[in-house]
């Protein structure tokens, strides 16, 4: 009862505490914030730090900080890498959503990667508490991705999805509320955008930032041949000369570059299906695999997937936005997320 009186006064949120991006669920107003997991440090004379930007202004700052500010990302493949710099990015988050005018602290659900140690937990808990939670609840990010893409993860039929991240791929089989199985693998989006900007010094001796790695990925990116070849003009550092240089670059090249990671998530999949329950894969292959997270946009990754296994794969209707939705859901649900365990 006490805590019932005290939400009416609080904005409670759930947190998609994610490598690449944090993206944030009010209770009531759905999602109202995604920004990239970015944080900007100034460093002055006496070795003292102060946070200057956060988020899409920070991430701006990749690559092109004087010497006394720093952009860091506190996350990496999926937990905490900073604590300190993780709290000063949840506090501008809460801060942002609040706007300054909630009179209590808010409760918050953030969601973690399955497999993540009691170690990172308390982590993650305290990171929250610091910045001002009033009470932390945590989910798996493969129940908060199937919630989110409205699979009926509490009836007694297998539900496989694949959730791509920034740091991290996790596949799930999910029965009854929890997890049958579960593989996490560090392949992600970064792990994409690392590749490419490899694939461009090994091919056009040309240095390009993650911001350009990205872009590539993006407008080029694909895991199978569709019969068209697109390119984009590439601005970079050549490695010879050390001058400013542009190459074009083509979309069969990029997924030459990409054939690592998508190999490796094809894998961790097929693995999975192999240790699941056969009553389970049945289900699985009536339903379908469903593919969520930023990685499920890269063009043909879910036809890849579906020819090596033989299974259908759907991607989820904004599979950016599914795992924080899930966690919202289970928010306005408190007693879906006590199910959850």
């Amino acid at each position: 009862m006490f805590n019932s009186i005290l939400g009416l006064f609080s904005t409670d949120m759930a947190i998609d505490l994610g490598t690449a991006n944090t993206l944030v669920y009010v209770k009531g107003r759905g999602v109202v914030c995604n920004e990239p997991s970015v944080v900007a440090i100034h460093h002055d004379r006496k070795g003292n730090k102060r946070v200057v930007a956060v988020g899409t202004k920070a991430k701006a700052m990749l690559g092109r900080c004087p010497t006394d500010i720093t952009a860091v990302r506190p996350l990496k493949d999926g937990v905490i890498a900073d604590f300190e710099m993780t709290e000063q990015m949840l506090r501008y988050f809460i801060e942002r959503v609040h706007g300054g005018k909630s009179l209590v602290a808010p409760r918050m659900v953030v969601c973690i990667p399955y497999g993540t140690t009691e170690v990172e937990k308390r982590a993650v808990r305290e990171s929250a508490e610091s910045a001002g939670a009033r009470e932390v609840y945590l989910i798996e990010e493969p129940l908060a991705a199937a919630i989110g893409a409205d699979l009926p993860i509490t009836e007694p039929t297998g539900n496989m999805v694949v959730d791509i991240g920034g740091g991290t791929t996790e596949v799930a089989v999910i029965s009854m509320a929890g997890i049958v199985y579960s593989r996490s693998i560090k392949v992600g989006g970064d792990h994409m955008d690392d590749a490419i900007a490899q694939h461009m010094r090994r091919r056009h001796d040309l240095l390009v930032g993650p911001r350009t790695a990205e872009e590539i990925k993006i407008k080029l990116g694909n895991a199978i041949h569709d019969g068209s070849v697109r390119d984009l003009a590439v601005r970079g550092r050549d490695m010879v000369r050390g001058f400013p240089r542009i190459v074009t670059v083509h979309s069969d090249e990029v997924r030459a570059a990409l054939e690592e990671p998508v190999n490796l998530i094809v894998e961790a999949v097929r693995a999975s299906l192999e240790r699941t329950p056969p009553e389970l894969v049945g289900d699985v292959m009536e339903r379908g695999i469903v593919m969520t997270g930023g990685g499920a946009l890269l063009r043909g990754l879910d036809i890849c997937i579906s020819d090596a296994v033989g299974i259908p794969v759907l991607i989820c209707d904004d599979p950016q936005t599914a795992v924080v939705k899930g966690s919202g859901r289970a928010l306005e649900e408190m007693n879906l997320l006590a199910s959850l365990g």
